[in-house]
């Protein structure tokens, strides 16, 4: 099966000399020369891995970064010009996989994607629907007896607390919004001073986590909502 790469870039001679390094390796490539271009191209085609640029016109890759993650879960290496920190941290709390500054060796990408396929196709068969045992580290969830398990020791939650851990868990690696979370969980419309979502998430962590104000499993997506 062909692995498609989108590409994501406002440096056109950047676009072409990753798509010809990917192609030398078998890779399917895509180029897109803004984030607005690659949203449109997402929504008609699947692809399998994002190497998206920070800096560019219209949209940022953060910003688009977070609106992917909306609803998609293929992994997102993030390209920037400048070197900070600050750059790595927003690309990373955005829901990106790995981060590579430029200038960059190509090789180097080319590993770094490798990497993040083979990890993605690993992990993301525990969030395969039909499975009725979802494993995330020490987290187990047997979604046929909805019971909950940590480090071997059950866990009790409430059925509104399982279904939103189940409905993260069915999702590991996307952020869900709070609205979404809500609408799905209580099948009503969301009203945007609701703080009922949040208060159910800390509840969960103080279940689940060892430390809840330092959470591994639900991560805050500041501004956007809750991964696993």
């Amino acid at each position: 099966m062909d692995t498609n790469i989108l590409i994501v870039d406002d440096d056109k001679e950047i676009r072409k000399l990753i798509s010809v390094y990917l192609e030398n390796e078998g890779f399917q490539t895509q180029m897109a020369e803004d984030a607005v271009e690659a949203l449109r191209l997402l929504e008609n085609k699947e692809f399998d891995l994002i190497i998206l640029d920070i800096m560019m016109p219209k949209m940022d890759g953060i910003e688009a970064c977070m609106k992917i993650r909306q609803e998609r879960n293929m992994p997102i290496i993030m390209l920037s010009a400048r070197s900070e920190d600050m750059d790595k941290i927003q690309g990373l709390a955005s829901g990106a996989d790995d981060y590579l500054s430029k200038p960059f060796n190509p090789l180097e990408l080319i590993a770094r994607v490798k990497s993040q396929l083979r990890r993605y196709k690993k992990y993301n068969t525990n969030t395969d629907s039909n499975k009725r045992l979802i494993e995330i580290g020490d987290l187990n969830v047997n979604t046929d007896t909805r019971q909950v398990w940590v480090r071997q020791t059950e866990v009790r939650l409430t059925p509104k607390e399982f279904d939103i851990l189940e409905l993260l868990a069915r999702n590991k690696g996307i952020v869900m919004s709070v609205q979404k979370i809500y609408e799905a969980v209580w099948k009503e419309d969301f009203f945007k001073s609701d703080n009922t979502v949040m208060v159910h998430i800390t509840k969960i962590r103080e279940k689940i986590e060892e430390d809840p104000k330092r959470p591994i499993y639900i991560k805050t997506v500041w501004g956007v909502g809750y991964k696993i």
